[in-house]
């Protein structure tokens, strides 16, 4: 079972855009390279990620630019732009009902899942992407310091 990662990746491609704006063009197949996955699949969370009012394009031109300031946009906003309404957590219904834990499992998780998204969503809404761009920078600056002193 591999995990969905479209939520990160679209972190990923605007937190590339910030930081590379100006440095690099910043085509599908440089983003791409960067999170080391397809060109079609960047163009495709680009797209979803225009719809959502959080990116500009213009077709045919590499320069794609953030609709607003970094630190307006929440890492919430993001999610609901690529996940749409999906759950964070989901329960597996076709479980044996026969079994005392698949009988009853679903009903057993429901209000903790409930209660973790809840918390996860409100923790997103709170995150900003240029919380990210900055942690992402000061990682950056610790491994250049610890390449210096190699």
């Amino acid at each position: 079972m591999k995990a969905a990662t479209r939520f990160s990746d679209s972190i990923h491609i605007l937190a590339f855009i910030n930081i590379y704006q100006g440095k690099l063009p910043l085509t599908s197949n440089n983003i791409a390279s960067s999170i080391e996955t397809s060109p079609v699949v960047v163009r495709r969370l680009m797209s979803q990620l225009r719809k959502a009012g959080l990116l500009n394009t213009v077709h045919g031109a590499a320069e794609p630019t953030l609709t607003k300031d970094p630190v307006e946009i929440s890492l919430y906003d993001i999610y609901l732009a690529v996940e749409d309404d999906a759950h964070l957590f989901t329960i597996d219904r076709k479980t044996n009902p026969q079994c005392i834990v698949g009988g009853n499992i679903q009903e057993a998780l429901s209000e903790v899942y409930h209660q973790a998204e809840v918390a996860a969503e409100a923790k997103l809404a709170r995150t900003s992407l240029q919380d990210i761009i900055d942690n992402i920078q000061v990682k950056q600056a610790q491994k250049a310091a610890r390449q210096r002193k190699e």
